[in-house]
């Protein structure tokens, strides 16, 4: 039977640990297998939150077009806040820019399921693609007729 390996039983404290190894150079000492497999779960994590980002931003943006008798502040401060995340993920890591519009299409599709969850409008009357250029939805000022 294996005894549970301290990123087993105790993950911030591996993570506490693995800092340290790092900062002393004590790189044979270092858990490679795992913290490749963390590094890159990181990498997955940032373009998801990107799609999930734009799932809202795109909802919000066909909620605001397709029931614009609805319209509200808090549709307008989501769609900002989404627009404000989206641009500081990307200042952050200027490397998920070429993503953005393949993040744009991963998202369409949930972005209308959810639009049509909130709106109660059949899902046939959104756009099969997106109808908003990249540029358009990260123009703060943007909001579709």
């Amino acid at each position: 039977m294996n005894t549970p390996t301290l990123y087993e039983t105790d993950f911030n404290s591996w993570i506490h640990q693995h800092i340290l190894l790092l900062k002393e150079a004590r790189f044979s000492e270092i858990d490679t297998t795992h913290l490749i497999e963390e590094l890159e779960d990181m990498a997955k994590k940032n373009k998801s939150e990107l799609v999930n980002r734009f799932v809202i931003l795109i909802a919000h943006l066909l909620k605001w077009q397709y029931q614009p008798t609805m319209q509200s502040n808090s549709w307008s401060r989501t769609i900002d806040e989404q627009r404000d995340q989206i641009n500081d993920a990307l200042i952050e890591n200027p490397s998920l820019k070429p993503y953005v519009i393949e993040a744009i299409e991963k998202s369409y599709n949930r972005a209308i399921k959810l639009a049509h969850k909130e709106t109660k409008l059949p899902v046939s009357i959104f756009p099969t693609q997106c109808p908003y250029t990249q540029s358009e939805l990260l123009d703060e000022d943007f909001y579709p007729i």
